[in-house]
C-alpha cells in the first residue's frame, strides 16, 4: 500500500510539473493573441489552471485583465465564467459575503445565456459553501438542483465534491440513510477518479454509519477496507479504527477478536495521546472484562473512561459508561449504586433525545425540499422576460406601470452604477494594500539579511582585532626572546656552556610559541565557522601516548611526575579534535605544576560514554575563576609557575570543539590542591534527538 501512495506522489509531483509549463504556454499564447474571441478563451483557461493550482494572486491579475476585455467584446459567457471563478476565489479565502455575491452574479448571467451547465456548477458551488456553513436547508437544496446536470455531464470531480458534502449534512442531521446513499456515491466517484485517500475516508464514514444503523457485519467490512488501506504510520486515524472495530466484533460477542483490535487500539492511543482514542478503547474493554466476569479490572477501565468522557465532554461515550457502570454494579449487587448510575444515564439520554428529537425534525424538512431548484431558476428568468408582454385592461394602468417600470430601471441603472464604482474602488484599496504589505515584507526580509551580514562582518572583525592583539603581545614576547638567545650565540657573547644552560629555558619559549599559534589557528577556524567534526572509532590510549611524548619532556625540565594510567577504550569523535583537546588540557597541567608536582592522566567507561581525565596537583583554581572557563566571548589566562603566558583560548577551544563532538566538559579544583579536568565523549553514533 506504501508503495501505490508513492507512486500517485509521483504521479502528483509530475502532474504539478507538467501543469505550471501549461500556465507558462496559455500565458506566452496570451500576450501574442489579438483582443478577440479566441483572447478570451485562451484567459479562461489560464484562470481555471491557476485555480487548480491555488495561485490565486495571479488568478485574480488575470480575472481584473479578461474583465475588461470581455466588456469591451460583450463576451457575455465569457463575464459568466469570470464572475464564477472569481467567486470560487472568494470561497477558497474564506470571504463568504464576496463568493455568494459572485455566485449569485455569474448564476444570472448562466440563466440569461440558457446555461444549464453553468447554472448547476454555480448551484453545486453555493451548496457547498452553505453546508460548510451550518446552513443546511439552503446548502441541500442548491446542491440537489445541480447533480442532475453534472451527472449528464460526468463532470466527476465535481460529482464528488457534491456527494461527499450532500453525506456529510444528511449525516448532520441523522437522515442516516441519505447519508450512506451518497457516501456510496462518493465511494465509486473517488474509485473511478483513483483517489486513494478520498476511498479510505469513505469507508470511515460508511463504517461509522453502518454502526449507528446496529449492520454490525457491515460497519466491520469497511472498518477493515479503511485499515487495508491506511498508512502504517498514520497512527491519529488508527487510534479511532481500531476500538471502534474492537467494539463491533464486541456485539458478536467474538471476544478473541474484540480483544485483539481494543488492546492494539489503547495502546496506539495510549502512545499518541489520544484521548478519544483512549476512551472509546476504554469502555468496550471494561464490557468485554464485565461479559467475562473479570469484574475489578472492569471497574479500573470503566472509571478511567469516565474520567476522560467527562474531561473532553463526549456524550456520546459517556451515556456508554453510565450505562457500562449500572451493569456492573447490578452484578455485584451494589444497588444503590446502580440507580445512581441508571439517574445519569437517564438524564444524559434525555438531553440527547432533545437534539436528536430537533435533528430529526430539520431532516424531515430537508428531505422534503424541492430540489429542482434550476427549473425556478429559469421559470424566473421566463416570468423577467415576459413581464413587458403582459397585456393591461386598461391603456391609463399600462401608461402609469410603464413609467413606474422605467424609473425603477433608472434608479437600478444609478444604484448598479454607484455599486460598480465602490466594487472597482474597493478592489483597487485591495490591491494596493496588498502590494504595499508585499513590499513591506520584501524591506523587512531585506533589512534582516543585511543585519545578519552585519554581524557576522562585526564578529569577523573582532576575531581579526583579537588576534592581531594577541600576536602583537603573547606570540612577539616568546618570539623575541626565541630570537634574543640565538644573536647572543651568533654574536659569540655566550660560551657553549652559557648556551647548554639556557637551552630549558628556550625550549620553555618554543614550546609556548607552538602551543600559542596552535591554539590561535584552531580558535580563529572555529570563529569563521570553517570546522566540520569528520568522527570515526578510535582508541584513546593511543592519542594519550602521541601526546605524552610532546610534554614529557616539558614535564621533565620542570620536575613534574606524569602518571599514566589509561586503558585501552573506543571513542566516536573527530580523531583530530581530541588530540587538540587533550595537548592542551595536558599543556594546562604542566603550566601550573611545580617542581615534585604529579600529572595523572585516566579514562574509564561510565552510562556507555568514554570518560576521560586529567588530574594534577598545581596551584589549583578558585571557584569565581572556575566560572570564567570555557566561555566563547572570553579569554581568561593566568601566569603559569614558571611565569608562562597564555591566549586564554586554550579551553575556549576545547569547549567548543567537545560540543561540536556531541561530549562535555567539566572541572573539579581545590585551590593550592591541584584541579581535574573530566571529557565525557560518546562510543557510538549518537541519535538526532541527543544533545549537540
Amino acid at each position: 500500500m506504501r508503495n501505490l501512495i508513492t507512486f500517485f506522489v509521483f504521479l502528483l509531483s509530475y502532474s504539478g510539473i507538467s501543469q505550471t509549463s501549461e500556465v507558462d504556454s496559455l500565458s506566452v499564447a496570451l500576450a501574442f493573441q489579438n483582443a478577440d474571441n479566441a483572447k478570451v478563451d485562451t484567459s479562461l483557461k489560464l484562470i481555471k489552471k491557476l485555480y487548480t493550482l491555488k495561485d490565486y494572486n495571479r488568478a485574480i491579475k488575470y480575472i481584473v485583465e479578461s474583465e475588461k476585455l470581455c466588456s469591451e467584446l460583450k463576451h457575455h459567457k465569457g463575464i459568466a465564467e469570470i464572475a464564477y471563478y472569481k467567486a470560487l476565489i472568494y470561497a477558497a479565502k474564506n470571504d463568504y459575503i464576496n463568493a455568494i455575491n459572485g455566485y449569485e452574479t455569474s448564476k444570472s448571467l448562466f440563466i440569461s445565456l440558457n446555461d444549464t451547465l453553468g447554472i448547476a456548477k454555480v448551484n453545486n458551488s453555493i451548496g457547498l459553501i452553505e453546508m460548510k456553513r451550518g446552513n443546511y436547508k439552503k446548502g441541500l437544496q442548491h446542491s440537489l438542483s445541480a447533480i442532475e446536470e453534472l451527472e449528464k455531464k460526468h463532470l466527476k470531480k465535481d460529482l464528488r465534491d457534491a456527494y461527499k458534502h450532500l453525506a456529510q449534512a444528511y449525516q448532520h442531521i441523522a437522515a442516516y440513510d441519505k447519508a450512506i446513499e451518497f457516501n456510496l456515491k462518493t465511494l465509486k466517484t473517488q474509485n473511478q477518479l483513483n483517489d486513494v485517500l478520498g476511498a479510505n475516508e469513505s469507508y470511515r464514514y460508511l463504517a461509522e454509519l453502518y454502526s449507528i444503523k446496529k449492520e454490525n457485519r457491515k460497519a466491520i467490512e469497511y472498518y477493515e477496507k479503511a485499515l487495508q488501506g491506511l498508512d502504517a504510520e498514520n497512527d491519529t486515524i488508527a487510534c479511532i479504527i481500531y476500538p471502534k472495530l474492537g467494539g463491533e466484533y464486541l456485539q458478536f460477542n467474538d471476544f478473541e477478536n474484540a480483544t485483539k483490535y481494543l488492546t492494539k487500539g489503547y495502546d496506539i492511543s495510549h502512545e499518541q495521546k489520544n484521548k478519544t482514542g483512549q476512551l472509546i478503547a476504554l469502555n468496550n474493554l471494561g464490557h468485554l472484562n464485565l461479559q467475562q466476569n473479570r469484574l475489578h479490572i472492569a471497574e479500573k477501565q470503566l472509571m478511567e473512561a469516565g474520567e476522560i468522557a467527562k474531561a473532553t465532554n463526549n456524550n456520546t461515550e459517556l451515556l456508554k459508561h453510565f450505562k457500562l457502570m449500572r451493569a456492573l454494579d447490578s452484578t455485584q449487587k451494589r444497588f444503590e449504586r446502580a440507580f445512581v448510575w441508571q439517574r445519569h444515564y437517564y438524564d444524559l439520554q434525555k438531553n440527547l433525545n432533545k437534539e436528536l428529537a430537533s435533528m430529526a425534525g430539520l431532516s424531515t424538512i430537508l428531505l422534503e425540499l424541492d430540489a429542482d431548484l434550476e427549473n425556478d431558476d429559469l421559470l424566473l428568468k421566463n416570468n423577467l422576460s415576459n413581464t413587458t408582454g403582459h397585456t393591461l385592461d386598461s391603456k391609463t394602468r399600462f401608461n402609469r406601470l410603464q413609467i413606474i417600470f422605467y424609473a425603477l430601471l433608472l434608479a437600478l441603472a444609478v444604484v448598479s452604477t454607484f455599486l460598480i464604482l465602490i466594487y472597482l474602488k474597493r478592489n483597487h484599496s485591495i490591491k494596493y494594500l496588498r502590494e504595499v504589505k508585499e513590499k513591506n515584507i520584501e524591506i523587512e526580509l531585506q533589512n534582516k539579511a543585511f543585519l545578519e551580514q552585519t554581524q557576522h562582518l562585526e564578529s569577523v572583525n573582532n576575531v581579526k582585532d583579537k588576534l592581531f592583539s594577541i600576536v602583537s603581545h603573547d606570540l612577539k614576547d616568546s618570539l623575541s626572546s626565541i630570537n634574543g638567545f640565538i644573536d647572543l650565540l651568533r654574536d659569540g657573547s655566550l660560551s657553549r656552556e652559557e648556551f647548554d644552560g639556557l637551552i630549558p629555558e628556550l625550549s620553555e619559549n618554543a614550546n609556548n610559541a607552538s602551543l600559542l599559534l596552535f591554539n590561535l589557528l584552531n580558535w580563529s577556524k572555529s570563529q569563521m565557522q570553517s570546522l566540520e567534526p569528520k568522527p570515526s572509532l578510535f582508541d584513546i590510549q593511543e592519542v594519550f601516548e602521541e601526546k605524552i611524548r610532546l610534554i614529557e619532556g616539558r614535564m621533565e625540565n620542570k620536575g613534574i611526575t606524569l602518571i599514566d594510567k589509561s586503558i585501552r577504550d573506543f571513542a566516536y569523535a573527530d580523531r583530530s579534535m581530541v588530540e587538540i583537546i587533550i595537548q592542551n588540557l595536558l599543556a594546562n597541567a604542566a603550566k601550573f605544576c611545580s617542581k615534585g608536582d604529579t600529572v595523572t592522566i585516566s579514562n574509564h567507561i561510565n552510562n556507555g560514554n568514554c570518560i576521560i581525565s586529567i588530574a594534577d596537583s598545581g596551584l589549583g583554581i578558585s571557584k569565581n575563576n572556575i566560572d570564567k572557563l570555557f566561555k566563547k566571548d572570553s579569554s581568561f589566562t593566568t601566569i603559569g609557575t614558571k611565569d608562562e603566558k597564555g591566549t586564554g583560548l586554550g579551553l575556549t577551544i576545547c569547549k567548543e570543539l567537545i560540543d561540536l563532538n556531541h561530549g562535555e566538559i567539566w572541572v573539579e579544583s581545590t585551590v593550592n590542591v591541584g584541579s581535574t579536568f573530566y571529557v565525557q565523549l560518546p562510543k557510538s553514533k549518537p541519535n538526532k534527538g541527543d544533545k549537540s
